[in-house]
């Protein structure tokens, strides 16, 4: 007879699953069914276990539940929220980063609580001054030093429900979920003088029970997350741009240089990353385009070789070269505006 449970951490091909009802801990297998069915199974997600050995502490996953959400970067299930954090010092806060995992999230629907860690190594000043601005994006925020534990308790009182931390290496996240679950004693890196960055600790996706009803995810580090969004949608995952979306003077606005754009004139702070990331996506979708219809970026050039049209990859516009014909043409023309001269 089975039961059900949640996946805490996944190592290899292997699941460790704390079972409902207070039933423990086993390490499980999934069934090969669900393998070759294409059904994965992440950290976080409800399972059915079968074939349940109390003295070994084994068990199989023979089916996943629905899920509520899915975040891809880190894998992980059923999350309700994202808790991103991001250092005050060493390495510098860096709002534009910031703004990218939170994009990231917002494109995942899931809420975000922005958690700025080191506050101990900077002015007051310095911390309040980011407080207000990432608030003023619509996100909440707590300020927090792991080494000291101040803010601790603020931020452990929002965690209701299953929450990952998120942000780049060297930020503190395996020293926070240290403080918020004594014991744990993750391992902890130091920030790599030459690269001003923290080194790789976490090496997979596991979740920690704060208490009964909260847990939270260590998950490795990044620090890159490439942006491959619909342009027409970017703007929605800013908060603060959404009052004044479908105020623009065009339906098809991306907030630009188009005439009337309600966007650009609002003058908001993050107007200038929004313009860099989407350039990003623009050419994302670009490349996208030529994946899914490669005979976009080719023509056939004049001729045949061999009783066949030889086919050319088509350069982008500002790589072309001028062609013979357009120089013939462009020459004919200063011959004749040389001659009128002379006359």
């Amino acid at each position: 007879m089975g039961t059900t449970g949640t996946v805490l951490a996944q190592e290899a091909n292997f699941y460790r699953v704390r079972l409902d009802d207070g039933l423990g801990m086993v390490l499980c297998t999934r069934r090969a069914r669900l393998k070759k069915t294409g059904q994965s199974v992440l950290v976080g997600d409800r399972v059915e276990v079968t074939e349940i050995d109390s003295a070994s502490g084994r068990g199989v996953i023979a089916a996943t539940c629905a899920r509520r959400s899915v975040l891809s970067k880190p894998p992980i299930a059923n999350c309700t929220g994202v808790l991103v954090v991001f250092a005050l010092s060493e390495p510098a806060y860096d709002p534009a980063l910031l703004s990218r995992f939170l994009v990231h999230i917002e494109a995942e629907k899931l809420g975000a609580i922005v958690c700025l860690n080191k506050i101990d190594e900077v002015p007051p000043e310095a911390v309040e001054a980011v407080a207000v601005a990432v608030g003023g994006w619509g996100y909440t925020v707590r300020p927090v030093s792991a080494r000291t534990g101040v803010g601790i308790e603020a931020l452990r009182a929002e965690l209701a429900g299953t929450y990952v931390l998120a942000g780049p290496s060297g930020v503190g996240k395996s020293s926070l979920l240290n403080y918020l679950h004594p014991g744990l004693a993750l391992r902890v890196g130091d920030i790599s003088a030459r690269l001003g960055r923290g080194r790789h600790t976490t090496r997979h996706v596991e979740l920690f029970a704060l208490n009964a009803e909260a847990l939270v995810a260590d998950a490795p580090g990044f620090n890159q997350l490439e942006l491959t969004l619909a342009p027409e949608r970017l703007a929605g995952y800013f908060p603060e741009f959404r009052p004044y979306l479908g105020c623009c003077q065009f339906r098809n606005c991306l907030h630009r240089d188009e005439p009337g754009c309600a966007v650009r004139e609002a003058n908001l702070e993050r107007y200038g990353i929004y313009r860099e990331f989407l350039a990003e996506v623009l050419v994302n979708a670009q490349k996208q385009r030529r994946t899914a219809e490669p005979d976009e970026a080719i023509r056939l050039r004049g001729g045949l070789r061999r009783g066949k049209a030889v086919a050319v990859p088509r350069l982008e516009e500002q790589l072309r070269g001028t062609s013979r014909r357009t120089a013939r043409q462009q020459l004919g023309r200063w011959d004749e505006t040389a001659a009128d001269e002379a006359d």
